[in-house]
């Protein structure tokens, strides 16, 4: 399968093969592992955060934690967001996807085609959700996600392409080399 891909935060060259799996996790993965400590604070004393803005860092990981433990026991098919690549599958999707990471101050290089021996799953970002102090509301709207039914305001679908496996980048189409 070939998709295309912005690569950021380490630069990537033609040729260059990596593997995105269980045991080789993306940097979602860490980021969101550094929050434990307060997540777990959070789900034994929910009442002690009620009302408290938490930091986006704090709110991506109360997601992914809920996400990745409803894909585990029910949608194990599916690639962990915390061990996939996410791409685009068109061409000038992934541009402005790189646009926009260019101008959030995020270390980007390029877009890149690549191709991938693994697994897919076409999701919608629209039902991405900030973490709340509880867990049972993260794992309901988690169980929403990978459903990947009909919006139910009816709102069109933000499609996101999570990938893992094997990934080997195929050709650099255009140089971005932004806050790097």
């Amino acid at each position: 399968m070939y998709f295309y891909h912005v690569v950021s935060d380490k630069p990537k060259k033609v040729g260059q093969r990596f593997v995105l799996n269980e045991e080789n996790p993306n940097g979602v993965h860490d980021r969101v592992y550094a929050q434990m400590s307060i997540v777990e604070d959070i789900y034994k004393n929910p009442k002690k955060y009620e009302g408290t803005e938490f930091s986006h860092e704090v709110d991506v990981a109360l997601r992914e934690l809920a996400l990745e433990k409803v894909r585990k026991e029910k949608y194990p098919q599916y690639p962990s967001r915390m061990a996939a690549l996410y791409v685009s599958v068109t061409y000038d999707e992934a541009v402005r996807w790189g646009e926009y990471f260019a101008r959030i101050g995020r270390p980007t290089y390029c877009v890149a085609k690549i191709k991938v021996y693994g697994n897919c799953y076409y999701g919608d970002a629209y039902k991405c959700f900030d973490g709340t102090v509880s867990e049972e509301e993260n794992l309901r709207l988690a169980e929403i996600y990978w459903q990947n039914g009909q919006n139910e305001d009816g709102h069109e679908p933000i499609t996101e392409v999570l990938v893992d496996g094997e990934i080997e980048i195929v050709e650099i189409l255009k140089e971005i080399n932004a806050n790097i």
